[in-house]
């Protein structure tokens, strides 16, 4: 599942508000300012594993399913 997927809780219906929970192994380039402020001007997902997803609205995690685009 990648970050532009879309779910549905088969439970309530909900389209909108999901916890998902996921681990992400990223490169990514930091370009520190000479007074130490951070911006990440690139970043590339190496490798994402979703651990799990639980709807916002009845907090069911059993009735989530991705939505083919």
């Amino acid at each position: 599942m990648n970050s532009n997927s879309r779910y549905r809780c088969n439970a309530c219906g909900n389209l909108t508000r999901f916890d998902v929970i996921k681990m992400q192994r990223t490169s990514e380039f930091h370009h520190f300012t000479t007074d130490g402020k951070l911006t990440i001007e690139e970043k590339e997902v190496l490798e994402q594993q979703i651990e799990s997803i639980h709807c916002r609205w009845c907090e069911s995690g059993s009735d989530i399913v991705k939505l083919e685009n």
